[in-house]
This record gives structure tokens, C-alpha cells and sequence, in this order.
């Protein structure tokens, strides 16, 4: 019996230090859920407005900062109400900003360094910490916003020339509208151009592999003499390999220096993939592509992604776009390129600008009258050499009230021959051709026919002193006036074969863009073209972040 006695003692003692265990384990899951739930919380609950508004009181470092004045006005309208509290919408707005690289811009531009920071040690931080990470997300935003919408740059302040209107953004509105859809991703994407240029760069940038560009292997071309087929020269070598690495020579690397006819065919090859002059002559411009690395040509994509960010949204429902570096013009509407046409523009030393405006008549039989640039460096410089420069040019010279003036009764050495205008009548050696399209502005640039139009068969067309020469000019022409039936072909020919000067409105609505780039999507791939105003190096340096 007093072994049964112990042997339920014993069974009862096991019983109670089970059940002893078993409560210890619940009170731990419970502690444990207890403190998860705390964690949970204290992440969801980023800062509180009296944190922000102790440290808006105490003062920011208006330094560290994009948009100071805007996020202190934006916070104290809104009662110092934090915006990131909630964990999704916190999410997505360091999403972004850790792929703002994806659409060529750089996370280091919106604090990308301290937000990852403060992020991972988001539940240790101090209250004072977290209400930063707060106010950095916002002015991540800011910024962010601002760029995607209007790029990071202002052209204005780079540019003398730069006609084309900003693009404007509210980052304030912005942002209520993220908080009212507890979405940042949609409303940053909403911001980017809608364009078949810029999402072709967008998607090259992938197809870059940033970590190999230390160890690409370049055989780097001095510069030097121009290389005509059949010559020899000490380079040779060189630019056959390089031809090689890039895909285009298809030998062994040559050793001779000889310039021969299967290195030309590569090099020609080489020349009309990037919008060269396709002589097969090595020479400056040729040399200059061959030497640019993936690196650089990921630059050059980034350039361009940003130059995008700077032009209109709204082009309009028909316009005009020209490509000033790539030599073209394209007439589009409603989406649809109507045609296509070669153009030659201003040298580089007479630059052809970037602006936007809108087409308002079209000129038969065009007289020419002297721009500005051309009376100063040409006109005025020729007549004090040579007294027949004007007669020799079919030039005239008119006073303000548009009176005749004699030319041997001005002091060409006096500053009166600036005083004057200086016009050409129309016919056949007129340089505006048959027609020109105007669309006034403060640069005098407009569209125009040539009597040189054996000139479109050159690849390099930057010949003009900036205005716009079109190839076809009057079958152009001819689209601008097609809604107007009494302007049919046998009317225009009436017009050109009277010679008189003839000026028609166009009574549609076309714009015209005269912008900029060099690089674009084409065929499933990115052509690179040549930068022929030599604006691509500058723009980068000018683009990357600091300390790059």
C-alpha cells in the first residue's frame, strides 16, 4: 500500500511540473507575440506629429535638403501629420528611389545612402531619427517628382539658346494624391514622358552591365592626319581591332599598315551604324566614336533619357519633329509619321537652337532677307574686301523705311553698314530655293527649300548658319496648304512660274520641335548617332551625381 501511496504522489508531482512547463511555454509565446506585436507596431508607426513638429521647431539643415521651405510649408498646412507611417505606401517610396536608376536618374540624388540606413535599423532608431527618415522620404519625393516631370537639370540654365517651354510640376499636389491613394508608384510613373524615344532608352538601360565597364578591353586610336583608303599609317592596326572588339572587322587583328579594302568595308559598315559620313576616311569624328566604351555610351543614353525629361509632353495632334543631330525631319499625326525627310542645319559654329512654335504662313518665290550672324561675319566682312561682293550675290541693300540704298554711298568701314537690311530677290540662285514655311521667333530660324539640293546626298548636313533646309521643302509645303482647295497643284504652279514673292496663312494647326538627341531606339536595339554640337560630355558632367 505505501508504494501505491507514492506512486500517485510521484505521478501527481509529474503532473504539476508538466502543467508548471507548459504554462511557462504559453507565457513565453505570449511574451513573444506580445513583443513581435511591438515591433510590428513601432515599425508601422514610423513618427507622430509631435515629434515632427519638435524637430521642425528645433530646426533642419536646410543643406541637407531639396526642398526645405516645401516640406516644412507642406507638413505645418497638414498639422505635422506624418505620411509614412504606413509600412506599404513606406515601401514604395524606397522602391522607387532604389530603381530611380532604372529611368537614368541616381538614387544618391534623394538620400538613397541615409534612408537605407535609418530603414534597416528603422525599429532601434530614436524618436528623432525616425522623424528624419520621415521628412528625407518627403524630400526624396520632392525631388524625385520634380525630376521624373521636368528632368533634373534646367536646360535654361545651361543653354543660351533653349526656346522650348519647362515642363512644370505641384510636388505638394503630388503628394496629396499619393496619400489619397496610398500609391507613390503610380503617380511617379504618371510624370514620365509617354514617348517611343524615351521608353526605348529606359529599356537599353538594361542591357548595360555597369559592373563589367572597369574591365572592358579598349583599344583606344590617337588622334591625328585623316586616313584615306590605301594609305598607311601607324594606327591601322589599332583601328582594326578596335573595329574587332566592337563587332565590325571580322578578321584576325591586322599588324599591317596598310589601309585596305576589307577594313574599309568595316569601317564604312561602322560609319552608317552611327550616322558618320560613310567615306571610309578615318578621320576625327570617325576616330572619336570608335573610341567611346560602353561606359561612355551609357552616358550617352542617360544624356538623352534627361533631354526627353525637358521636352513637352503634348508635341500636339500634328507637328513637325526635327532631329537636328540625325539631319531628319519627321511630320506626324495623330501619331502616324506621315513622311519622312533629310534636313541640313546650322553649323556648329551657327548652331541651329531647340525651341517650339507653331506654323503660320507659307512663302512662294521667298525673297532672303540677311539674318543678323550672317550680315555681321559675312556680308559686311565681304563688301570691305570686295566691292562687287554684293553685285556678285544679286544682294540689295534697303534703308528703315525699306528705301533702295546705293552701295557705293556707304562707309563700309563706318559702323552705317549695320544699319541697313540686306535682301536677296527670288530666282534661281536665291539660297532659300522656292519656298520657305515660317513660324515666327526670336531666332529667325524657319524651314526652307535649297537650289543645292545635291547636298541631301551627304551624310554630315550641318551646313547651314541654323536655319533648316528641307529636302522635297515644297511637297511639304504642299501637306501645310491641303485644306485649302483653291492652293491645288496646278495653283501652285501658276504661283512659282509668275515669280512673284506669294504669301498663303496656313490655316491649320502644326506645330514644330526643333530638338535634340543622340541616341534612339531602332530595331531592336539603340543607334548611336554623332553628337555633332559635341553637347553629350558636357551635359553628363553636369548630370551625374556629385562624386561620381
Amino acid at each position: 500500500m505505501p508504494n501505491f501511496r507514492n506512486l500517485i504522489h510521484f505521478s501527481i508531482f509529474l503532473f504539476l511540473i508538466a502543467f508548471s512547463g507548459c504554462k511557462n511555454d504559453e507565457e513565453k509565446k505570449e511574451a513573444s507575440s506580445t513583443s513581435e506585436e511591438k515591433v510590428t507596431k513601432k515599425a508601422e508607426n514610423l513618427t507622430n506629429s509631435h515629434s515632427l513638429q519638435n524637430l521642425f521647431a528645433s530646426g533642419i539643415d536646410s543643406t541637407a535638403f531639396y526642398a526645405p521651405a516645401q516640406i516644412s510649408a507642406f507638413y505645418r498646412k497638414n498639422e505635422f501629420q506624418p505620411i509614412w507611417n504606413d509600412s506599404q505606401l513606406r515601401e514604395d517610396i524606397i522602391a522607387n528611389i532604389e530603381n530611380s536608376e532604372a529611368k537614368g536618374l541616381f538614387p544618391e540624388d534623394y538620400h538613397a545612402s541615409e534612408i537605407r540606413e535609418l530603414h534597416n535599423s528603422i525599429n532601434s532608431n530614436s524618436d528623432e531619427k525616425n522623424a528624419r527618415f520621415e521628412i528625407l522620404l518627403t524630400d526624396a519625393f520632392f525631388r524625385l517628382a520634380h525630376d521624373l516631370a521636368t528632368g533634373k537639370l534646367n536646360p535654361k540654365e545651361l543653354y543660351a539658346n533653349w526656346g522650348t517651354p519647362l515642363n512644370s510640376v505641384a510636388p505638394e499636389n503630388l503628394l496629396s494624391n499619393v496619400i489619397k491613394k496610398n500609391n507613390v508608384s503610380e503617380i511617379l510613373v504618371s510624370l514620365e514622358p509617354e514617348n517611343p524615344v524615351y521608353s526605348g532608352l529606359k529599356k537599353a538601360l538594361r542591357n548595360f552591365e555597369k559592373d563589367s565597364f572597369s574591365e572592358e578591353k579598349i583599344t583606344k586610336i590617337p588622334a591625328g592626319k585623316l586616313i584615306r583608303p590605301g594609305e598607311r599609317d601607324e594606327r591601322i592596326s589599332k583601328v582594326a581591332k578596335r573595329l574587332q572588339e566592337l563587332g565590325f572587322h571580322q578578321k584576325s587583328t591586322d599588324t599591317t599598315k596598310l589601309y585596305g579594302e576589307d577594313l574599309e568595308k568595316s569601317l564604312r559598315n561602322f560609319q552608317k551604324a552611327h550616322g558618320l559620313e560613310e567615306d571610309g576616311i578615318i578621320g576625327g569624328s570617325t576616330i572619336d566614336n570608335l573610341n567611346k566604351s560602353q561606359e561612355d555610351r551609357y552616358h550617352q543614353v542617360l544624356v538623352n533619357l534627361e533631354r526627353w525629361r525637358w521636352y513637352p509632353r503634348k508635341l500636339g495632334e500634328q507637328y513637325i519633329l526635327i532631329n537636328i543631330s540625325d539631319f531628319q525631319l519627321n511630320l506626324i499625326k495623330e501619331g502616324d509619321t506621315l513622311g519622312t525627310y533629310k534636313t541640313m542645319v546650322g553649323l556648329p559654329s551657327r548652331q541651329t537652337p531647340v525651341f517650339s512654335d507653331e506654323i503660320e504662313y507659307v512663302i512662294y518665290n521667298p525673297t532672303w532677307t540677311i539674318p543678323p550672324t550672317i550680315e555681321k561675319k559675312d556680308v559686311v566682312p565681304g563688301m570691305r574686301r570686295d566691292r562687287n561682293y554684293l553685285k556678285e550675290r544679286s544682294l540689295n541693300v534697303y534703308d528703315k523705311q525699306n528705301n533702295r540704298v546705293d552701295p557705293s554711298k556707304i562707309e563700309w568701314t563706318s559702323s552705317e553698314p549695320y544699319s541697313y537690311t540686306y535682301r536677296q530677290g527670288p530666282g534661281p540662285t536665291n539660297p532659300l530655293g522656292q519656298v520657305k514655311i515660317i513660324y515666327p521667333n526670336k531666332y529667325m530660324i524657319y524651314l526652307h527649300d535649297t537650289p543645292h539640293r545635291e547636298l541631301f546626298n551627304k551624310r554630315n548636313r550641318a551646313r547651314s548658319s541654323g536655319c533648316v533646309r528641307v529636302e522635297n521643302a515644297l511637297q511639304l509645303a504642299k501637306y501645310l496648304l491641303n485644306d485649302q482647295p483653291k492652293y491645288d497643284d496646278e495653283k501652285i504652279k501658276e504661283i512659282l512660274d509668275s515669280g512673284k514673292t506669294t504669301e498663303i496663312p496656313v490655316t491649320k494647326k502644326v506645330s514644330v520641335h526643333h530638338f535634340y538627341w543622340t541616341a534612339y531606339p531602332e530595331n531592336d536595339s539603340i543607334k548611336f548617332i554623332d553628337d555633332i554640337y559635341d553637347l553629350d560630355e558636357e551635359l553628363w558632367q553636369n548630370l551625374k551625381p556629385t562624386g561620381n
